[in-house]
This record gives C-alpha cells, structure tokens and sequence, in this order.
C-alpha cells in the first residue's frame, strides 16, 4: 500500500523543496477524516473533520483556547455556586448564521437534547449530574445539578455539546462558512457584533481565513509535502508510521502530551480471558517500552495502571501486582499462567485483539502478537467493528475525571466495579465520590479488566507560519488559534 502513494509523495517533495511557504492567503487545514458536514452528535460520533467544523462554526457556551484552557465561547462569563452545584451563565451578543439573534431559549433547548435519555451523545454518560437547564432572561441560562461536578466546563468546551442549530442549520461561529466545494469548505471569520460600527479596528483579512478539507492521512502527508496545506490535524498511533515515508521536516512534526487511554479492554471473559489471573499474563507478557518504540521513541513513557494520577479519587492510582516483577520474571510467569489453563483445556490457546486498519495498527499488532506466541498464546487480528476478545481503545480523555478513565476502560469489568463507578456517579457530595473512585479503581486493578499500554497518541503537522499552536493535554487545536485569534 505504501508503494502506490510514496513516489508521488517523494516527486511532490523535491518539486516543493525550494519552496518557501508563504505567510499568505487563508491558513489550509487537512484533517484526518472525511469531508467537512455537520452530524447530529446526539446521534452519533464524529470524526476529526466533522469535530473541527462543528467547534469552528457553532462553539459552545465556553471553548479551548490554544493551550487548551477554558476560554468564553456563546457565554461571556459564568460563575458557579453552591459547592458545584450550579452554573449561571450569561450570553454574549451573538448572531445565526441566518443572522437571527441567539438566545438562552435557543441555548437551553439544544443542551436539553444532548442529555435526553433518547440521546446518544457521547458525553451523555458523564452529564447525568445536570438536572436541568433553565432560562433566566433572554442572556441567562443556569444549569442546576443535583451533585457537584467542578470540572463541568471542560465538558461544554468539547464539539459534542457545540450549539448548534438545526432548523436552518448552523451555529454562532468563531467562523462562518463562506463557501463549499468537493473537496472542503471555507471558513471566515463571523463578525463580532460587540465592536461599533465606527471602531476603526483590524478588518479581517484572508489570512484569518481557513480553509478545511477532510481526507485520508496518506494525502493529507503528500498535500502538506508539496506545501499545499498548512496544517494536518487528526493525526493518531494508527497512520503515524506514514510521515516517515512523506519527507516532512522534523520542525513540522508535533506531538500533544494528550492525557487519556491507550489499552486493550476485555471484551470477552471466556477461555483464557475467564480469569483474573489468564488476563493478567496477557497484560504481563506486553513489551511497552519496545511497542512504544516500534512507532515512535517520542510517544511518552509506557503506562502500566489505569490512572494517570490521582485526580477526584480518594486514593493513589492502584497498581496491579504483576507489575512489581522484572521483565524476565513477567514473562515467565505469563508463560506458566498460559500452561496452567493448556493443561486443565487441551487444545490451542486463542486470544482475538481488534485493532485499527493502516501501518500503525499493524505495527501494534506485530508488537503485541510475537509477545503472546512467547508465552503459547495464538494471537488473531480483527478489524474495529469486528467481534474480537480484547479491543483497542485510544481516547482522549474529555475532562480530568478518574471515573472517565474508569467507565471508559470497564467494557466488561466485573459487577462490583461497575457497582463502585454507579456509586460514584451518584455520590451527594465529592468526599463520597472519591472514595468510591478509589474501590473502582481498585477492583478493575486486581480484576484485569483492562490492559494499560501508553498514553493516547496524537501528532499534527504544523507549518511555521501557525505561531499560536500548542501541544496540549487535550489534543485540540481550535482553527481559531493557529495564526491569530478571531474572535
């Protein structure tokens, strides 16, 4: 596969190679999907391109900025009162995309649709503290929660509770869609109605224009070669592989400290996998450090908990037992596991991993297969969607809450883990929260529940002239904040 696109890659290289790329014209952006449209995010999940093209035309009541901080969004400023438990927000001045003006009811009525019980969004499940969404005035809306939830604006600043519009579709900007092709769309700064018709202000200019286009990341790397694009966004562990082959400068390679889950969930407890300990040697016989290399040497440190850190919970992450083994005794022990269950369950000893399609996945699958056939494990490959015994899952973690890394990595754990994180959900107060994070936690680490292996790999390839653009641990890069702020 990679034969049929590197030689065009190389010839676009050289040809662009004593090309300066000018600090010109409207900023080009290739992500890493399909073509830019709007979806129903209640419905279903978006891929980078429809995720940009939603946060950069109908942002929420609070946005990223370029470091990946709270900035204001549809809301001007907020305060949040009783102990978390309810946030008033005021509206800023805002228009459509009809150029009919903003208002809470419209607000209230969209964020109502997010947290339906018929709505799929996938937040939803991190949202269920809301109680309501209540206008106050035309300007002001509060959100009134029956338990504290003091990091709830990182989840308002994410694409999926963008506010959009349906019925004309559209939402309030940073950018408008000025015009559409085949190939992509282009974005134009919305006008910021809280300057006077007579301030002599900076007029916008194409600079601060963008233009996204959506396609695979073998043309997005062939396109950002020859200079054509300024900016590749989407980028994961499963085509990272490919920018090796495309010529690109090492200035222009970027990596986020993105914080998240990159691991195998047990999806299947049977043969093997029915036991605590049959995973645990799986988790044990993984090489990280020479996975993590097979990619990149720049990805990060392997990961071996759950937890990243503490966060919300009452404890220190739980550390499986397995883990204060050397690396000889790990794989011996893993071996010995593998022919404890051979001999009680004569025949082969298979175990199915789903993992993504593209050079990375195969990679990933090379690492961990000639790990498992050490210990007389037969590793088979499925696709994604494909049923499968132990799946991929590589998420960024929306908000910093040790109940997201939990009930995202419990795809099949245990009754009375997925008890604690219920608990945890319900918890009156933070105190009570944390201490049943903490048992959660806790029991997925001794249940094996899930594989940890590193952290979630996300790079971009950014041009020279984007000064603004910031690795962050949320790996978003909001197109308003790439050359100069709009907005």
């Amino acid at each position: 596969m990679l034969r049929r696109w590197l030689l065009p890659t190389l010839v676009l290289c050289l040809a662009a190679a004593c090309q300066q790329r000018p600090d010109k014209g409207a900023v080009v952006v290739s992500a890493i999907g399909g073509r830019p449209s709007y979806i129903d995010v209640d419905k279903r999940v978006g891929d980078a391109t429809q995720r940009l093209l939603l946060d950069s035309t109908a942002q929420g009541l609070v946005r990223f900025d370029a470091a990946g901080q709270i900035e204001p969004g549809l809301a001007e400023r907020w305060i949040v009162i009783d102990a978390g438990r309810t946030y008033i927000f005021r509206l800023r001045e805002a228009e459509w995309s009809d150029g009919a003006k903003v208002s809470a009811a419209d607000v209230a009525t969209i964020l109502k649709r997010a947290i339906a019980p018929g709505s799929r969004n996938p937040l939803k499940p991190f949202l269920g503290a809301i109680d309501d969404v209540a206008v106050m005035t035309d300007a002001v809306i509060e959100i009134r929660l029956s338990r504290p939830r003091p990091d709830l604006l990182k989840l308002f600043a994410q694409p999926e509770l963008a506010i959009l519009r349906e019925n004309p579709l559209g939402g309030s900007g940073p950018f408008r869609v000025a015009s559409t092709d085949g190939t992509g769309v282009l974005l134009r700064p919305a006008a910021d109605l809280t300057r006077s018709s007579d301030d002599d202000g900076p007029v916008a200019a194409p600079e601060q224009d963008v233009r996204l286009v959506g396609e695979t990341a073998s043309r997005a790397l062939v396109r950002f070669a020859a200079k054509q694009s300024d900016y590749v966004a989407g980028g994961t562990a499963a085509d990272f592989p490919l920018i090796a082959h495309a010529g690109i400068a090492p200035a222009n390679i970027k990596l986020d400290p993105a914080a998240g889950l990159f691991g195998l969930a047990v999806v299947r407890r049977e043969g093997l996998l029915a036991s605590a300990a049959g995973r645990a040697a799986i988790a044990q016989a993984i090489d990280r450090t020479a996975l993590i290399a097979a990619i990149t040497p720049d990805w990060g440190a392997p990961v071996e908990r759950l937890l990243p850190e503490k966060l919300d919970s009452a404890n220190p992450p739980a550390t499986p037992t397995w883990t204060t083994l050397a690396a000889d005794a790990r794989l011996a022990a893993a071996r010995a596991e593998v022919a404890k269950y051979r001999a009680a369950n004569p025949g082969p000893v298979e175990v199915r991993i789903a993992l993504p399609s593209g050079p990375g996945g195969t990679l990933l699958y090379g690492q961990i297969a000639s790990r498992l056939i050490l210990i007389g494990v037969r590793p088979l490959r499925a696709a994604m969607n494909e049923p499968a015994d132990l799946r991929l899952v590589d998420a960024v973690a929306p908000y910093d809450s040790a109940r997201w890394y939990l009930a995202t990595a419990c795809v099949a754990c245990s009754d009375e883990a997925q008890a604690a994180l219920e608990a945890a959900r319900d918890a009156p107060d933070m105190g009570t929260r944390g201490q049943h994070i903490a048992e959660a936690d806790g029991l997925m680490a001794s249940d094996v529940a899930f594989i940890p292996i590193g952290t979630p790999l996300r790079w971009s390839l950014v041009a020279l002239r984007l000064k603004q653009w910031q690795g962050n641990a949320r790996g978003w890069h909001p197109l308003n904040h790439l050359r100069a702020d709009t907005n």
